[in-house]
C-alpha cells in the first residue's frame, strides 16, 4: 500500500524563498559540474561536442524538472525524492531510492571537494606554495590522503549546523559571486579563442564505445549528469521554504534554464582555448584562464572555482542531512537521525555524521569514480520521480496539484527514456558498483529499516 507522506516538517525552520531556492539550485549545479568534470568529459568522451553532451542532458533535466515541480509543490516536505517515492509506490520503493540519493549526495559531495583540493592546490603553486604530495591526493593517485578535500568537508558541515538561515546567506553571496566569474571567463575566453580547436567537432570513434563518436556524446551527457543534481537540492529544501506551492517550480525551473546557458556557454570556451585531450586534469578552467596568458584573470578564476565549488558542496551536504531525517522520521533509519536541534531548527546529528563520512571519502577516494557513481544514482533517482507523478495522479486525483506537467504521461515516459538512455552510456563498472550498494541497502532494511518502521507506524496509530 502506498502511503500519503505528511505535510511539510513543522520543526524545520521555513526561512528560504524562490530566489534562495534558485541559488541554491544555482550553487548545487554550477560546482564540480562545470569546474571539473567539464574537463574529463571533454578530454576521455566527447571532445569539443561536449557542448552537445551538455545540452542532451539539459533536455534530459527539462523533463525530470517539470516532474520535479509537480511534486515538490504537491508535497513540500524534506526528502524530496525519496517522498515522492513512498506515496506512490510503497515503502520498500523508497527505501531503494533513499538510500540511492545517500550515495548520490554523499559523493557529490566529496567529487566537489576534491575538485576544490585541485584548485585550491593550483592557487597556492600561482603564490609558491605547496603541499607535500603524501597529503594533496587520494591513494591511487600518488598521495595518501586528500587533506584539503577533507578539511572543506568538515567545515561545510559547521556551517549547516549552525542553522539554514545562515547556510543560505552564504550560499547567496558565493553564488552571485561566482556566476559573475564564469560571465567573465565566457567574455574574456571569448576574445581569445581558437575555432581551428574544435575541428572535428566530433572526434572520430577510438573503436571503443564511449571514448569519441556519438557514442562518446552520450557517455559524456551521462557523465556531466553530475552537474544537474541541483534539482533534487531545490526539492529538498521545498519544505523550509515560505510558500513552497509558488517557490518550488520556480527555483527548479529557474535554475534549470540559467545553469545548462552557463553549461554549454562554459563548454565551448573550454574547447576554443585547450586542445580537448589537454583537459583531462582536476583544474580545466584553471587551465584554460592560464592559457589565456593573463595572470591575475587567471588568479581570479580560480579563486571563482573555489567559490563555486564550496557552495556545490555546501548544498549536497545540506541536501543528504534531509535526506537523513526523513527516512529517520519514518523508521527506516534509526530516530536520532530526525531530531531537530531545538535552537537553531536543524537536524544536527544527521548533518554531523553525514560530514564525516563524507570527508573520508573526499580524502580517500579518486575523484573518476566519485563522479560516474554520482550520475548513475542521479539518474536512477531521476526516473522514480518522473514515474511518481503519473501514478500519484491516478492513485490521489483529487489532491491539490498548484503545478501540473503538461501532457503529463508523455513527458514523464520521454523523462524516464532520456535517464535510461544516458544510464546505458556509463561503464559496465559503474554498474557493478551501483548494484553493491543498493545490495548492501537492501539488506540493511530487511535487517533493521523494515521492523522498525513498522513499530514507529503502529506507536503513531495509537498516538
Amino acid at each position: 500500500m502506498s502511503q500519503t507522506p505528511p505535510p511539510a516538517e513543522p520543526g524545520l525552520a521555513r526561512d528560504l524563498s524562490a530566489p534562495g531556492l534558485v541559488g541554491i539550485g544555482l550553487g548545487a549545479t554550477i560546482g564540480a559540474g562545470i569546474f571539473v568534470l567539464t574537463g574529463t568529459a571533454a578530454a576521455e568522451y566527447a571532445g569539443p561536442a561536449l557542448t552537445l553532451s551538455f545540452l542532451l542532458g539539459g533536455f534530459a533535466c527539462a523533463l525530470v524538472g517539470l516532474c520535479y515541480a509537480e511534486l515538490a509543490a504537491t508535497m513540500p516536505a524534506a526528502g524530496s525524492t525519496y517522498t515522492y517515492t513512498r506515496a506512490s509506490l510503497g515503502e520498500v520503493c523508497a527505501w531503494i531510492v533513499g538510500w540511492d540519493l545517500v550515495l548520490e549526495f554523499a559523493f557529490a559531495a566529496a567529487t566537489v571537494a576534491v575538485g576544490w583540493s585541485g584548485y585550491a592546490q593550483s592557487l597556492l603553486g600561482d603564490l609558491g606554495l605547496a603541499l607535500p604530495r603524501a597529503l594533496a591526493a587520494a591513494p591511487g593517485e600518488g598521495g595518501l590522503v586528500n587533506l584539503p578535500a577533507g578539511l572543506v568537508v568538515l567545515a561545510l558541515t559547521a556551517l549547516l549546523a549552525r542553522g539554514t538561515r545562515e547556510a543560505a546567506s552564504v550560499n547567496g553571496l558565493l553564488v552571485a559571486v561566482k556566476v559573475a566569474l564564469i560571465l567573465a571567463f565566457v567574455g574574456v575566453g571569448l576574445a581569445h579563442l581558437k575555432p581551428a580547436l574544435w575541428q572535428p567537432f566530433v572526434p572520430e570513434n577510438t573503436g571503443t564505445f564511449g571514448q569519441y563518436g556519438w557514442s562518446g556524446v552520450l557517455r559524456g551527457a551521462g557523465v556531466v549528469f553530475f552537474a544537474f543534481i541541483g534539482f533534487e537540492t531545490v526539492s529538498t529544501a521545498a519544505a523550509e521554504s515560505r510558500a513552497p506551492q509558488r517557490d518550488a517550480p520556480v527555483g527548479l525551473l529557474g535554475s534549470l534554464a540559467l545553469t545548462t546557458l552557463l553549461y554549454v556557454s562554459v563548454a565551448a570556451v573550454l574547447t576554443g582555448l585547450v586542445p580537448y585531450r589537454e583537459l583531462g586534469v582536476a583544474d580545466p578552467i584553471a587551465r584554460a584562464a592560464d592559457a589565456i596568458g593573463l595572470g591575475a584573470f587567471a588568479v581570479l578564476i580560480k579563486l571563482g572555482a573555489l567559490l563555486g565549488l564550496t557552495t556545490s558542496a555546501l548544498t549536497a551536504l545540506y541536501g543528504q542531512a534531509r535526506i537523513f531525517y526523513a527516512m529517520a522520521r519514518d523508521g527506516l533509519l534509526p530516530e536520532a537521525f530526525a531530531r531537530i536541534d531545538p535552537v537553531r531548527r536543524t537536524p544536527a546529528l544527521s548533518q554531523g555524521v553525514i560530514g564525516l563520512g563524507t570527508a573520508g571519502v573526499a580524502a580517500f577516494v579518486p575523484i573518476g569514480v566519485l563522479g560516474e557513481l554520482v550520475s548513475i544514482g542521479t539518474l536512477l533517482a531521476f526516473c522514480l520521480v518522473c514515474a511518481a507523478v503519473p501514478i500519484l495522479r491516478r492513485r490521489d486525483p483529487d489532491r491539490p496539484r498548484p503545478f501540473r506537467v503538461p501532457a503529463a504521461p508523455l513527458v514523464a515516459g520521454l523523462g524516464i527514456l532520456a535517464c535510461l538512455v544516458l544510464m546505458a552510456g556509463l561503464p559496465g563498472d559503474t554498474w557493478l558498483r551501483l548494484g553493491l550498494w543498493l545490495g548492501l541497502g537492501l539488506a540493511l532494511y530487511a535487517g533493521y529499516g523494515r521492523a522498525n518502521a513498522r513499530r514507529v507506524r503502529q506507536a503513531r496509530n495509537h498516538g
